[in-house]
C-alpha cells in the first residue's frame, strides 16, 4: 500500500499506463512491437557500418523511425497528459494551501558545524554523442558511474590500482558499445540489461540478444577481497568483458 494519497495518486497513473500499453499492443496496435523491432533493427545494423553513407542513412532512418513510433503511441500520449494533470493539480494544491503569518520570535540558535567535503573529478561524465576510454597510461581509479547517448565507453583496468573491497562501475547507454578489460586475478559481477545487441564476457558469446537481462559473476566474487561490480544497461549496443 502507498504510504500517502501523492503516491497513491501517482501509482494509479502508472497501473493505467500498463494497461493502456497492453490494449495498445494486443487490440489497437498490433505492429507496434514489429515496428520497434524494425527501428531497432535499423539504428543496430547502421551502428556497426558507420563508416559507409549507407550505414549512416540506415542510422538516422532507424532513429527517425523509432521516434515516431514512440510518438504515436496512446501510451505516450496518455503519459504526457497525465504529466500535464500531475502540474495541473499540483498547482491548484499549492493555491489552496493557506499563507500562514507566524510572529517573529528570535531566539539564540547554535552555530551549525559544516561538515568538510572533499570533491574530485570523475573519470567519465555524462555525454550525449562521443567516446570515452581510461587512459593510457598509469591513472587514479574513481568509481564509475555515467549516463551516455550515442557513443562507446572503453574501460582499462590493467593500468590502475583498484582498491580493496567492491569497485562499483555503472554505465546506461542509449546506442554504443561498453568495453570492460579486467585483470585476472579480479573477481567480477555482472549485471547486464539491454534490449537488442550482444554480449561477450570471458569468452562466453551471446551473439543475439533481444529485451533481456544477465547476472553473471566468477565463482570466488563473494568471498573476494578484491572484486569489481559492473552494471551495464544498454537500449541497442554491444557488451564485451574480457581478461587482460
Amino acid at each position: 500500500m502507498f504510504k500517502n494519497r501523492k503516491h497513491d495518486y501517482i501509482g494509479w497513473l502508472i497501473l493505467i499506463g500498463i494497461v493502456i500499453l497492453v490494449l495498445e499492443i494486443l487490440f489497437f496496435n498490433r505492429g507496434l512491437i514489429f515496428s520497434l523491432f524494425i527501428s531497432g533493427g535499423m539504428i543496430y545494423l547502421g551502428r556497426k557500418r558507420t563508416g559507409k553513407r549507407f550505414g549512416k542513412i540506415l542510422f538516422i532512418g532507424g532513429i527517425i523511425s523509432f521516434g515516431l513510433s514512440i510518438v504515436n503511441m496512446m501510451t505516450f500520449k496518455f503519459l504526457l497528459i497525465a504529466i500535464l494533470l500531475h502540474f495541473f493539480i499540483q498547482f491548484l494544491t499549492s493555491k489552496k494551501q493557506p499563507k500562514k503569518i507566524l510572529p517573529d520570535i528570535t531566539t539564540p540558535e547554535p552555530t551549525p558545524q559544516e561538515e568538510t567535503l572533499i570533491k574530485s573529478e570523475p573519470l567519465f561524465g555524462n555525454i550525449f554523442l562521443g567516446q570515452q576510454k581510461t587512459p593510457v597510461g598509469v591513472y587514479e581509479w574513481k568509481d564509475v558511474n555515467i549516463q551516455a547517448g550515442i557513443g562507446d565507453t572503453i574501460i582499462d583496468l590493467s593500468y590502475t590500482m583498484l582498491p580493496k573491497g567492491e569497485t562499483v562501475i555503472f554505465i546506461r547507454n542509449i546506442i554504443g558499445n561498453v568495453q570492460i578489460l579486467v585483470p585476472y586475478e579480479i573477481d567480477v559481477s555482472i549485471h547486464h540489461s539491454c534490449v537488442v545487441g550482444s554480449t561477450t564476457v570471458f569468452g562466453s558469446h551471446e551473439s543475439k540478444i533481444f529485451n533481456q537481462v544477465f547476472q553473471l559473476k566468477t565463482p570466488g566474487f563473494d568471498q573476494s577481497e578484491q572484486k569489481v561490480k559492473i552494471f551495464t544497461s544498454l537500449v541497442v549496443g554491444n557488451l564485451e568483458v574480457s581478461r587482460i
